[in-house]
């Protein structure tokens, strides 16, 4: 997916969509696009802490060891000091783990911080659940949920993720099989990759608008716009 830019124009053309579909419709569209859906904060931590585990593994990959003195060659030595020896050597070992878990920690820490490196090492699923979770979050903080009608629907893209989510409200969900949408959300999907988002979004309005006009028309002189047609566009959290 090419990289989603919004010019002035492409806003208005995608306002301009949602309110030629809402005429045809009791529906209510409502488009959001967000730069990016969470912060993945808990991902540089995941991976600094995966890595640092594998400090021994490296050490013996690489053939470091720490041993005692040859003790034939101390053969004056009484119990207590070859135990001292012994200890010392156990703890030489250890410090010089921690300390290489601690290097590879903090290094791998600070690379996978890198918002590019992060976004690439989050796990698909996580990010995905995260995409749906904002979107829910949006569909009720923007009152789809309370038209008049329970006709809401909810186009969320999120630009970091590359990821899109169509969330339609009760009274459209029992009448509309879920893959209904699929048509709309591979054209938007399509314009986005090809750096064309308005094209995308405009023409994925377009197809949920038929599915709406459908099964639920506008009725001549009832047909309030509850919510507005404008594209919402969101910061990173």
């Amino acid at each position: 997916m090419a990289k989603l830019e919004l010019s002035p124009e492409d806003l208005a053309r995608i306002e301009a969509a949602v309110r030629a579909a809402e005429i045809r419709t009791t529906g209510e569209i409502y488009c959001v696009v967000a730069e990016e859906s969470a912060d993945y904060h808990a991902t540089p931590l995941a991976w600094a802490a995966g890595v640092a585990l594998l400090a021994p593994a490296i050490l013996l990959l690489f053939g470091i060891q720490v041993t005692a003195p040859d003790m034939s060659l101390f053969g004056g030595w009484t119990a207590d000091q070859v135990e001292d020896v012994g200890e010392a050597t156990a703890r030489a070992a250890l410090i010089g783990t921690l300390l290489l878990q601690g290097l590879l920690f903090v290094s791998t820490f600070f690379v996978v911080a890198i918002p590019p490196v992060r976004r690439w090492l989050t796990p698909r699923g996580m990010k995905r659940d995260r995409v749906r979770m904002r979107a829910e979050e949006q569909f009720i903080s923007k009152n789809l949920h309370a038209t008049r009608e329970r006709t809401g629907v909810l186009i969320y893209v999120s630009a970091a993720e590359r990821m899109a989510e169509l969330i339609a409200d009760e009274a459209i969900h029992a009448q509309v099989p879920n893959d209904t949408w699929d048509k709309a959300m591979a054209a938007l999907v399509t314009g986005l990759r090809h750096g064309r988002p308005a094209e995308g979004f405009t023409e994925a309005i377009g197809l949920c608008a038929d599915v709406l006009a459908d099964r639920f028309p506008a009725r001549f002189g009832d047909n309030p716009n509850e919510l507005a047609d404008a594209v919402v566009v969101l910061p990173r959290p």
